[in-house]
């Protein structure tokens, strides 16, 4: 790695993180005020308890020597680097960050804090790291098999969504969201502006997010994955906006920018070997995917409260496919058939172990709050802090 390409990824490092403060935003303004701090503290803590997990276990499962194909078996509790390999991890850690917290927004409003903490360990320290170990390290099986993911279509944003769909159903729907004749009954968040700016901070990082995956500054292969992954948010922000036209449905801004991100997700598996008119393909079709996929949870009567495995979920399967149905070079059905390999293997791993992981917390510890407290809001009964103590003055003189 050269000594300008090192910098930049180090730049990167910096532009993920800051991803978290797109997440937090984002989920906070969708969620409703009394949830308000709930959300920002299991964004926040995402960072904390996943940056020391995965220097702990992660990375070494994820990146270390894999001689079986299926996992690393070293390079854990790490202490001596060099700056190649320092940065590398910095990135890498920010990436781990992201899959845990595409949970929390769709388990908003009805999960217990301390519960949904010990999940987000698991998420950085078992199955995000091992499913990056088959796709990434150059050891895994499905690296071997041929398997394309540039910057985490699938590895880091679909396992994230699976994660996501477990946590949903185990769960169950909040309060009053589908009636018993199966009607689904809107739950505003309490700031949109907060979900636009949230959005904007995403796309933001997103530049570092496929950007920090280039092999080579040169052959102006930055310079292709920056812009496909423009172009690609952009498109995917359109194509949700047609849809909801072509359908005569109100036209969301919620909607909107969250089909963005959803065709910043397409984008990702793909953004340096798409042409940039194949990426506005593919990112607009992500738009369209994402708002499908909305339609369909809310049939499922699975509430998510951000759309986040709509978004990362479908979105991710849509790109990662993409890559084999959009070729620079000839098509071919055997890239095709390795692409949908990882994309069912990622479903396979992910979704059962995350559904476990919550049965057996919610044994443990129980998993959804109590009708009292969620009809109360969970920054009060989880955090005994409010997020707008103006407007809240009820809930603050009961603590006094």
């Amino acid at each position: 790695m050269s000594d300008l390409q090192l910098i930049w990824v180090a730049m990167c490092v910096v532009l993920v993180f800051f991803m978290q403060a797109g997440f937090a935003f984002l989920e906070a303004g969708a969620a409703r005020a009394k949830n308000s701090v709930n959300v920002l503290m299991k964004n926040y803590m995402d960072m904390c308890v996943g940056g020391l997990i995965f220097w702990a276990v992660g990375f070494g499962l994820m990146f270390g020597d894999n001689t079986t194909g299926w996992m690393g078996i070293d390079h854990f509790f790490p202490q001596r680097f060099t700056t190649v390999e320092a940065v590398k991890l910095a990135y890498q850690t920010m990436f781990a960050a992201t899959a845990a917290t595409i949970v929390s927004g769709a388990v908003a409003e009805r999960m217990h804090f301390n519960a949904y903490f010990i999940f987000s360990a698991l998420v950085t320290g078992i199955i995000y790291p091992v499913f990056g170990s088959w796709a990434w390290n150059e050891k895994g099986w499905l690296t071997k098999l041929g398997f394309i993911d540039f910057a985490g279509s699938t590895v880091v944003h679909s396992i994230g969504a699976w994660c996501a769909l477990a946590g949903v159903m185990a769960l169950g729907p909040r309060l009053g969201r589908y009636s018993r004749q199966g009607e689904t009954r809107a739950i505003p968040g309490h700031n949109l502006p907060l979900v636009a700016l949230g959005g904007f901070i995403l796309w933001m990082g997103w530049f570092g997010f496929n950007g920090g995956s280039i092999s080579t500054l040169e052959k102006n292969n930055l310079g292709l994955v920056l812009l496909n992954t423009h172009l690609g948010g952009c498109a995917g922000g359109v194509g949700a906006l047609f849809f909801m036209a072509v359908r005569k449905q109100p036209v969301l801004m919620s909607a909107t920018v969250n089909g963005s991100i959803a065709g910043l997700v397409s984008i990702t598996a793909g953004a340096a070997y798409f042409s940039p008119f194949s990426s506005i393909l593919v990112g607009f079709a992500g738009g369209i995917f994402y708002l499908l996929g909305v339609n369909l949870l809310d049939r499922l009567q699975l509430d998510d409260v951000v759309g986040a495995i709509a978004v990362h979920g479908f979105g991710g399967v849509w790109g990662t496919l993409a890559v084999a149905l959009f070729p620079q070079g000839a098509f071919s059905y055997s890239t095709l058939f390795v692409q949908l390999t990882g994309v069912i293997v990622a479903f396979v791993w992910a979704f059962p172990m995350a559904f476990l992981f919550f049965k057996l917390l919610d044994a443990w510890l129980g998993v959804r709050a109590s009708t009292l407290h969620e009809q109360r809001g969970l920054d009060y009964s989880e955090h005994f802090e409010i997020g707008y103590p103006e407007f809240q003055k009820r809930l603050d003189s009961n603590d006094n």
